[in-house]
């Protein structure tokens, strides 16, 4: 097996950052982009329609992985996420602006697979899992980078955020000069019919758990900015330094990860982190100070810590070289649908204390599910 250097990890890591960029370059500028262009629909929009693209385009993507290739599947889905995500600032036509930001999704999820199958491909066993933490840290990471810079930006110009997304460009650059190419590999399709068949249930529970975990995360993004200023009187910076300090606590996390899987198991510690989104958001529901705000944001940086990370390198772990792009590529479903889902969260009710108090309910009921169905999986 070929050896990957260190500036290759990096270039990996870089590349999995630009799945979370996606939205966050924009978000700072939200207000004034939609002054700007004058939109017939929700701004908010521009930072979820990309999730929807994701989960229209995985399916396609995941098949392209097996014909394409890791290397080639990269390649392509940098160049148009570079074009897309610059042209955003250009396009007048709403019609146009929805569907470009949805073909950014389809750019996303090739970048998700692509990065994900490079690190199965290269790493393995606890090696491997120690590699998909540092991709969970380096997604995290890159949205407290990126919300900055184009905070940033956005201050001087509403349209300067969009030209952050030509550093997928540079990352063409170092997919091409640091990443060896992966092995060609032949295999058997009968031969692995079978292992795909006793899978099947383990890839369905992965794929929920991801879907609601991150749905579970984003819901306080989705919340907080409104929250706050309204209950708690924050400013947008202040408020932005709180989703930020989530984020740090969450790539802290994502760091222990391993070693949590070691002392208590992968089962056991994706229900733990359900269980942290349930304290995450009962503290919220109550909370009347900063100090419990810190708590909570502490609590919901663990629960994203000991899921999506975890579930990602579960979802590599059971998958064949016959299925691994179908499996990743229904992985990137769940974790942009979960995006997309959290949206709607505002519909249940106006009073975010009943939100808060429903999702602290929605995160045990979960933990004790997952974690019983896990447990009849291994029993099977």
């Amino acid at each position: 097996m070929k050896k990957i250097s260190n500036f290759g990890i990096f270039t990996l890591l870089l590349v999995s950052s630009l799945t979370i960029m996606v939205g966050t370059v924009i978000a700072p500028s939200l207000s004034a982009i939609s002054i700007h262009k004058n939109l017939s629909f929700s701004p908010s929009w521009l930072i979820t329609l990309p999730s929807l693209g994701v989960v229209i385009f995985a399916p396609l993507i995941g098949r392209l992985l097996n014909k394409l290739g890791i290397i080639k599947l990269l390649c392509f889905g940098l160049i148009p996420y570079a074009v897309l995500g610059l042209i955003g600032a250009f396009i007048a036509n709403d019609y146009l602006l929805i569907l470009d930001r949805i073909l950014l999704g389809a750019a996303t999820v090739a970048l998700q697979v692509a990065s994900t199958a490079y690190i199965a491909e290269f790493f393995l066993s606890e090696q491997r899992m120690k590699m998909i933490a540092w991709q969970g840290m380096s997604i995290e990471l890159g949205g407290v980078v990126f919300l900055a810079i184009g905070g940033v930006l956005g201050e001087l110009h509403w349209q300067y955020p969009f030209y952050i997304y030509l550093i997928a460009l540079l990352c063409l650059i170092l997919v091409l000069k640091t990443l060896p190419k992966p092995e060609t590999k032949n295999y058997n399709e009968e031969a692995t019919l079978g292992s795909n068949t006793k899978s099947k249930a383990q890839v369905k529970l992965i794929f929920a758990a991801s879907l609601l975990a991150m749905m579970l995360f984003f819901i306080g993004f989705v919340t907080l900015p409104l929250y706050l200023p309204n209950s708690f009187g924050f400013t947008e910076s202040q408020t932005g330094y709180l989703m930020a300090f989530i984020s740090l606590i969450a790539i802290i996390t994502a760091s222990q990860m391993p070693r949590m899987v070691k002392t208590i198991g992968a089962d056991k510690t994706v229900s733990t982190g359900f269980l942290f989104f349930m304290l995450g958001y009962l503290v919220l529901a109550l909370a009347t100070s900063l100090p419990f705000l810190m708590l909570t944001a502490i609590f919901i940086g663990i629960g994203f810590g000991f899921t999506i990370p975890l579930l990602n390198h579960m979802m590599v772990e059971i998958s064949s070289p016959h299925n691994q792009g179908k499996n990743l590529g229904l992985f990137s479903m769940g974790v942009f649908g979960g995006q997309f889902l959290s949206t709607f969260i505002e519909y249940i009710s106006e009073n975010y204390l009943a939100i808060y108090s429903i999702a602290s309910a929605l995160a045990f009921i979960i933990a004790i599910t997952i974690f019983i169905m896990f447990q009849n999986i291994r029993k099977a």
